[in-house]
């Protein structure tokens, strides 16, 4: 055998006396090295962080999201000649995410927002990639996933392997939030305020709350947890709009989703929640931890501008009457009283208060400091938008306000006062209603689908105008959730006064929500909601508004989508390519748009067992 060439040792040195290294030396080393590291990665975590980040790795340097292959993509796409058309759905088939990557949330993904800000929870708000930086595929169920439990069951038990999480149940259980039974998820229906129910909690609050009756429509619950107190409001018909942060417990929203409850991501921290002005009759923390009086009161401030004239603001929870809060629950009572909130009760740790139905009382009562914003703040401007310290004026206080708008049903085809804005918004309302209705009953009868079935509950429309969509659905087991694109007209207000609720949002970023959550995403001029409204140049790329689409379509889930044929046939390259089972249609007979009606059947795909 051989040697290997070393220098010979120094005389009296270290390695003195020490023989010369052999190759069978050096082979034998490597292999014990080799079988240590095998049992540091097999039988230690530091294999399975190393695994996960090389599949993250991986997946955004060989899949799409690679800048060159996703200009590469996109091209494909943009191809105007028909013979390379129709070959681009083949050749730019987008790519899976990779298998950690199953409850994907780009502008919610916590390994970026953690290198943000603490200040007034700025890193927990939306913060979107740029789309280069964004992965483009399709985010993968979980392993074990399966169609969810129909509505209403689902109200009450889901399948865990859709979520499987379980530390909100070992966590929360002793408070009634949920618990594991065998292979479900059960909601008692508890939460941290009400461990013994929400329904109790709820009949508790109707001593003082008008809950009965229809005087009371649209409420919002921040932090809502997973949404039980919305869900038990369902059989009041007051519809709650519930969020909370994506944070430690995780997946809160997306437990309340997969239970059929309407609820997205949100923190209030540094902007404007994305509601118009007088948004709700009722908002309600139980134990939301927000601090209220803190920054100048700009919390409360912003709880102000969201409540409806009349409307009734309930804090369960710290700091009402809690104990070493003295001072947060002195601030609190204070500047309730600067905005001529009525204290209605306080019930142990439960406060409740009326916000007044006329103009803001400021320039006659200001012990907390409070001013009056200037007259060119629009207090329905909410995307993006900072929290102001100064109290929102607004237009038609008393016409909209708890008790002179009409009572639930009867304010949903009553157009109110907030159309009149618009020229001849009266006319354009009633006939966006009448529109709607032979749509949806076209959609229905003509084109298949599944409205009114226990297959279809949570419902998206993307470009909502005054919620002609949702009104026709009114009948059918679902919710809707109104999007109005950030850049057309503010429209979100109306849909609010018709006891609808819905969200602003820009279609060139992706939506607050987790994958998997909408059974059915309805789509009119999806062209627009690209476009710049004053150039009419494309602001992003009609790809990346499908892929996000799909990461929000629930499996088996259906997307409806109107637009002219030109647009059509490219939505349809796109839709083959993520996966979809298309049927093109012309639209109903009444309609003289010349627009295509493509329906849309998201396939139900698993990521090969061996990438688990």
């Amino acid at each position: 055998m051989g040697h290997v060439n070393l220098p010979p040792p120094r005389r009296g040195g270290a390695g003195a006396g020490a023989r010369a290294w052999t190759v069978l030396d050096v082979v034998c080393a490597c292999f014990l090295g080799g079988v240590v590291v095998f049992f540091v990665l097999v039988f230690t975590s530091l294999g399975d962080s190393l695994a996960a980040s090389g599949r993250r790795s991986l997946a955004r340097s060989s899949s799409p999201s690679d800048p060159r292959q996703r200009e590469r993509v996109l091209a494909l796409f943009d191809s105007r000649s028909p013979t390379s058309a129709s070959a681009a759905a083949a050749a730019a088939a987008i790519d899976a995410c990779a298998a950690d990557e199953v409850e994907y949330m780009p502008c919610e993904d916590p390994r970026r927002n953690s290198q943000l800000s603490r200040d007034m929870n700025f890193y927990r708000e939306r913060h979107c990639p740029a789309p280069p930086d964004a992965p483009l595929c399709l985010v993968p169920p979980p392993p074990g996933y399966r169609i969810p439990v129909p509505w209403p069951q689902s109200l009450r038990k889901i399948w865990h392997d859709n979520i499987p999480y379980g530390k909100i149940a070992e966590r929360k259980g002793h408070q009634g939030w949920m618990k594991v039974e065998g292979s479900y998820f059960t909601f008692p229906g508890g939460g941290t305020m009400f461990p013994d129910g929400a329904e109790q909690y709820i009949a508790k609050l109707g001593q003082f709350i008008p809950i009965s009756g229809g005087g009371l429509r649209t409420a919002l619950d921040m932090g809502c947890g997973v949404a039980s107190f919305g869900g038990s409001l369902l059989k009041e018909n007051i519809m709650t709009l519930s969020f909370a942060p994506r944070d430690s417990h995780k997946s809160q929203i997306q437990f309340a989703l997969e239970r059929g409850i309407p609820a997205f991501v949100a923190m209030l921290g540094t902007r404007r929640l994305p509601f118009p002005a007088h948004s709700f009759d009722l908002v309600h923390c139980s134990r939301c931890l927000i601090p209220f009086t803190a920054h100048n009161g700009t919390y409360l401030i912003e709880v102000d501008r969201l409540l409806r004239p009349g409307g009734y603001l309930v804090i369960s929870g710290p700091p009402v009457q809690w104990v070493n809060q003295d001072k947060e629950w002195n601030e609190l009572q204070d500047m309730a009283r600067a905005l001529c909130y009525e204290l209605i009760t306080v019930d142990g740790n439960t406060a409740i208060w009326k916000k007044p139905s006329g103009p803001s009382c400021l320039p006659t009562q200001n012990e907390f400091g409070l001013d009056l914003c200037s007259d060119n703040n629009d207090p329905n401007e909410a995307w993006y938008f900072k929290l102001k310290k100064c109290v929102s004026k607004a237009s038609f206080v008393e016409e909209i306000a708890v008790g002179s708008i009409e009572k639930w049903p009867e304010r949903l085809s009553t157009p109110s006062a907030r159309v009149s804005v618009m020229k001849n918004g009266v006319d354009v309302f009633e006939a966006d209603t009448r529109r709607w209705i032979r749509r949806v009953a076209y959609y229905k009868k003509s084109l298949g689908v599944k409205l009114g079935t226990p297959q279809i509950r949570n419902v998206m429309d993307m470009n909502a105008f005054f919620g002609g969509f949702a009104a026709a659905l009114i009948s059918d087991p679902v919710w809707v959730m109104n999007v109005v694109p950030a850049r057309k007209p503010l429209t979100l207000g109306v849909i609010y006064d018709r006891g609808l609720v819905g969200v602003y949002h820009d279609w060139c970023e992706a939506f607050s929500t987790y994958p998997r959550t909408y059974d059915l995403i309805h789509a009119a001029g999806i062209n627009s909601l690209i476009r710049d409204p004053t150039s009419g140049n494309s602001r992003c790329h009609l790809v990346d508004l499908m892929v996000e689409m799909d990461r929000m379509l629930r499996p088996e889930g259906t997307a409806i989508i109107r637009d002219s044929s030109e647009v059509i046939d490219k939505v349809a390259r796109i839709a083959h390519a993520i996966r979809w089972n298309i049927q093109i249609h012309e639209s109903e007979p009444e309609s003289r748009s010349g627009e295509k009606i493509l329906v849309a059947t998201k396939i139900f795909w698993k990521l090969p067992s061996a990438s688990h």
